[in-house]
This record gives C-alpha cells, sequence and structure tokens, in this order.
C-alpha cells in the first residue's frame, strides 16, 4: 500500500497516531523522512530543559525509555522526552530508523536515513540517552514471546491491507507481506529485547502499542514485565489517552468508570454533551473535536424510509458497521473471529428471517477504500439479496443518524453508534469488546447462541419500545465521561502538532507554573500509576475549548 493509501486511510481512521503526513510538492528526502524542522527547534527547545532542570536534585529513580518510529513519532517523542526532562526525569529515547512498515529499505538507503537522523539528533545527547534499535537485529526469541510477535505480524497484515481474512495462497500480497512482518518483527523484537535486557528501566513510554513496530516494542516491554504506558490521540485538541499495562487502542474504560460511573451530570456537563451529540447529528464540526462526523446533513428518517422502501408493520433492525481492517475493531472478537466474521453471522441470521427488515448502514469512512467493503461481504453472504434487506452506503446521502432514527433496535460491533443508538433510547446488542459494554445500557451476548436469542428477543418486543430512562441517563453520562473525563488535558496533539507547539510552545510549559494543567498526565507518563479517581473534574474541562 502506498503512502498516500495510508494517508487517505488515517485521515478518517483511528489512531490518527499512524497518518503520514505526505504534502504534495515537497521534495523528497530520504523518502519524505523530514526533520529539518525539529533540528532548527531544538536549540531553543534544549535550552528551555536545561533551564528547568537547573538546579533541580536527582530522584536516584531507574530512568524512562520513550519508543519512537517514523519522523511524525520522532518529532512528537523529541518533545515529549524534552517535557520530561524538563520536570527532573532521567530520559532515554530509542527509536527506530525506519521509514516504512511494507517494504525493507536497501541497506545502503537505511545506512543513510540512520546517518540521517543521528545527526539530526546529536545535539539532544545533552539531556536525553539516545538509543538506535536495528530493524535488521538477530537473536533467539524466547518462545512466548515470539508466539506474541507472530500474532502482531498477523494483526499488521490485517491493518495494512484493510481486511480481517487475509490471503495467504502462494505468490499472493498479503501472503508476502505476512512474511515481511514476520522477519521484521523478530528482528525488532531482537533488538528491543537486547535494549531492555541491557538497562532497568522504570517504564516505557510507547505510542499505540497495538499495532506494527509499535506493538513489538509492547510486547517485548510486557514479555519482560516492564510497566508500560501507552498513549495514542483520538478526534480532540488538546486531549491524550492514555494506558498503563494495556493497548491504548483497547479503550479499557473499566477501572476509570469504576471510579468515575457514579458521578451525575451537572447541568453545565449536560449541556456541552447534548451540543456536541447536536453537532455529530448534523454532520458539523464543534470545539476541539477535528472531525466532521458525517458528510451531509439531515433529511430525516421518513426520506429515508420511502428511498429504500421500508414497511412500517415490522420492525427495523439497523446493523453500523466499523470500516473493516480499523484499528478500533481488530483483535476485539468476543465470539466471532472479527468484524467482518460478525458482519457474516448478522447477514445470514436476518437475511433468513422475514419478520424483520435488516438495515446495513456502512462506515461512511470506507468512502476513502478498504481491502474489503463491507457491502461486498454482505452480498458475498446474501448472493441474492432478500427485499428486507438494505444496504445504505458509505458515500450515501442520507446522514447516519436518519437511519439510526428508523431503529426499533441496533446491531453494532466495536463502533460509537452503539452508544449513540443508547443515548436516544433505541435498544442496542453489542458484539465486540468495545468500551462502553458492559456499563449498564446494552445487550452483551457471550456467544453467537447469545446473539440469536438477543435478537429474537428484540424482534418480538412491542414497536417502538425504548430503553427505560435510567438507561438511557446512564448512556448520556458515560458519553460525557467518555468524551470529555477519560481523556487527559495535553498541550499538543499529534497531528497538529507544530502548531500546538506554536500556540502553546516549550520554553513556556517549561517556565514556572506551565506544565500544571497537564499534571496527571505527564506523571503518568513518567511511570505512575493512572488513578481516575484524583483527576479533578475541574482540570479535566479547563482546555476543551482552548
Amino acid at each position: 500500500m502506498s503512502l498516500h493509501a495510508i494517508a487517505r486511510r488515517a485521515a478518517r481512521a483511528l489512531p490518527p497516531g499512524l497518518v503520514q503526513r505526505v504534502r504534495p510538492g515537497n521534495p523528497p528526502v530520504l523518502g519524505n523522512y523530514r526533520l529539518e524542522r525539529l533540528a532548527g527547534e531544538l536549540p531553543r527547545w534544549i535550552e528551555a530543559a536545561e533551564r528547568a532542570r537547573s538546579g533541580m536534585t536527582a530522584s536516584g529513580s531507574a530512568p524512562l525509555l520513550l519508543v519512537a518510529w517514523l519522523p511524525w513519532w520522532l518529532e512528537y517523542s523529541v518533545a515529549l522526552a524534552l517535557l520530561l526532562s524538563g520536570r527532573g526525569e532521567d530520559v532515554h529515547l530509542a527509536y527506530v530508523p525506519d521509514r516504512d512498515w511494507n517494504t525493507p529499505l536497501p541497506s545502503a538507503e537505511r545506512e543513510r536515513l540512520a546517518a540521517y537522523i543521528r545527526r539530526s539528533l546529536q545535539p539532544l545527547r545533552r539531556v536525553v540517552s539516545l538509543h538506535e534499535v536495528s530493524p535488521m537485529a538477530s537473536g533467539t526469541l524466547p518462545a512466548p514471546l515470539a508466539a506474541g510477535l507472530e500474532a502482531q505480524s498477523r494483526r499488521d497484515v490485517q491493518y495494512v491491507r484493510q481486511r480481517e481474512e487475509i490471503d495467504l495462497s502462494p505468490g499472493s500480497e498479503d501472503g508476502q507481506l505476512l512474511e515481511f512482518r514476520r522477519r521484521r518483527n523478530a528482528a525488532l523484537g531482537a533488538g528491543m529485547l537486547e535494549l531492555l535486557s541491557l538497562r532497568q528501566f522504570r517504564a516505557a513510554v510507547i505510542p499505540n502499542g497495538s499495532l506494527l513496530d509499535f506493538g513489538v516494542a509492547y510486547r517485548v516491554a510486557r514479555h519482560l514485565g516492564l510497566p508500560v504506558l501507552t498513549y495514542e490521540f483520538g478526534e480532540q485538541r488538546q486531549r491524550i489517552w492514555l494506558a498503563r499495562d494495556d493497548e491504548v487502542m483497547l479503550q479499557d474504560t473499566e477501572a476509570f468508570w469504576r471510579a468515575r460511573g457514579g458521578d451525575a451530570l451537572t447541568g453545565a456537563e449536560a449541556e456541552v454533551i447534548r451540543a456536541m451529540t447536536e453537532a455529530r447529528r448534523q454532520g458539523q464540526r464543534w470545539e476541539n473535536f477535528g472531525r466532521q462526523w458525517q458528510a451531509s446533513g439531515r433529511q430525516g428518517a421518513q426520506a429515508v424510509r420511502q428511498a429504500l422502501g421500508l414497511d412500517g408493520e415490522r420492525p427495523i433492525a439497523v446493523l453500523c458497521t466499523n470500516v473493516v481492517g480499523d484499528s478500533l475493531a481488530l483483535g476485539r472478537g468476543i465470539f466471532t473471529d472479527g468484524m467482518a466474521d460478525w458482519l457474516r453471522g448478522s447477514a445470514r441470521l436476518l437475511g433468513a428471517r422475514q419478520d424483520v427488515q435488516l438495515v446495513v448502514r456502512i462506515h461512511p469512512g470506507e468512502a476513502l477504500g478498504t481491502g474489503l467493503p463491507s457491502a461486498e461481504i454482505v452480498r458475498q453472504t446474501l448472493p441474492d439479496l432478500p427485499g428486507h434487506v438494505s444496504i445504505v452506503p458509505p458515500d450515501s446521502p442520507f446522514n447516519t443518524y436518519d437511519v439510526i432514527d428508523l431503529a426499533d433496535f441496533g446491531l453494532v460491533y466495536t463502533t460509537t453508534a452503539g452508544l449513540e443508538m443508547a443515548m436516544t433510547g433505541v435498544p442496542v446488542i453489542v458484539a465486540g469488546r468495545t468500551h462502553y459494554r458492559g456499563r449498564g445500557f446494552t445487550v452483551d451476548p457471550q456467544s453467537w447462541e447469545d446473539y440469536a436469542s438477543a435478537i429474537e428477543s428484540m424482534v418480538r418486543r412491542p414497536r417502538g419500545e425504548r430503553l427505560p430512562a435510567e438507561q438511557v441517563e446512564l448512556a448520556w453520562r458515560y458519553a460525557y465521561r467518555f468524551f470529555f473525563d477519560y481523556p487527559f488535558p495535553f498541550p499538543w496533539h499529534l497531528v497538529r502538532f507544530w502548531e500546538d507547539e506554536a500556540a502553546r510552545p516549550m520554553q513556556s510549559l517549561l517556565a514556572p507554573g506551565g506544565l500544571a494543567p497537564y499534571q496527571h498526565a505527564l506523571a503518568a507518563l513518567a511511570g505512575e500509576r493512572l488513578a481516575w479517581d484524583r483527576v479533578p473534574q475541574a482540570e479535566a474541562k479547563a482546555v476543551v475549548g482552548g
């Protein structure tokens, strides 16, 4: 897959951390691996960190290890390393001198790239220890780690190829990519294992933790029992997602919800979540959220009903897909082999029934391309598409929320649409491991039998029956806490890093009091345990509109 294809995909899919910022017209420098701006800012940043550290007494704690790969993550990791160094931390930065994820670099080009990175980062050695981790290392891996890296390699192929069902026939593109990722992940695993075995680190700080080289680093660190903090960025500016000893993209909100789920919404909080939800429904951007969730405005549920030829007698099940191969859907199976398997099974179950109408809303993100489109999965499963099954394509002029307004019940894998259905009172069956499953307002089957039984119960419900008021209120409360309290305030977002750094420059942050709004995130990034019950709610609102 080309860099431009990755860019088109990452522009609509989480995590944005894997966005390749390719700008047409820029001259190629080592395959668009450019660090000139970073090199230009380093003297200013280093001076600010040294000034902040002056007079501090060394803590004597073991050092932190930050991990970086790809130029935009390296830029961010260097800045983060200097923030932490300015707080008095002993920081080490390990980086992978490579620029691709699906093809090996020729040895001469790899050496040239490594030398370029070393030159660019040389001044950083005054305050941060650097480690170059070769993607060509060799060594014997312990059997449990080797097995984990094999699973990682398969997930990498699913992600890059954007298809869960990969083709491993001789000579296939999927098979060739799998062989490359196996070699790459084993070599990188050996390099990370050597680094982490030679020195005692307090914790590793790794972006993402689920995919490609970052997934390898995470698995090696956890294999060795090293505490790991993974981080990523979602839709909001000045917000960061954090997870301790877990893949941050799993968005495990269990501990967070235990600590914060009992907090009823204030009037101001209720106004905020309703305003944001209305913007989503109308296809508008809102505040510091960077995504426009729908490409079209509202036309009304009746317009959709007429266009799809739905009758008013039988209940309507609205199934909302994820994008096939998206990072928020991979590895989320509970009783299925993935989102595609769930989609096939749902199409078979409901395609065989005549007492319910099925509307499959394909995720709008698939308009930008995917390895195996969801609509094709449905048509492969039901070659003669029954009249009671409708497909709303990703580029449909209809807004997803007009489709949802038709629903008697919903079916989802991990998409946020399931949470939003519950917020409108629509009963929803959740098949995948998503952050809002098990929070008290969804139906959560554990097997295909449970799933079929849940569908049967939904079909037999009185038409128009909605969730009890207390479950709807719980869904709204969860939505607010997830969108506004679960992400930590942080000065910079990866995708707009240079804009954010200009607005909140390093020297201002490292001045006395400059890091106060971000102290809880920085403490976690420095190896402290996440303590959701100690994060003041006021802090979580402080920079929402900033």
